[in-house]
């Protein structure tokens, strides 16, 4: 499921890149827990 979500942040912040439509900084929030997210998965061992 983190894997999920964080597949769908990455998916978010890229169309805000594309976009130009950005909510402030809230965009690069959500690249940033998507990669927390990965990271945690990656330090536990389990496969991306």
């Amino acid at each position: 499921m983190l894997e999920q979500i964080a597949i769908v942040l990455i998916i978010l912040w890229f169309l805000g890149l594309v976009t130009s439509y950005t909510i402030g900084g809230f965009i690069h929030i959500l690249l940033v827990i998507a990669v927390v997210v990965i990271l945690m998965r990656v330090i536990r061992g389990q496969r991306i």
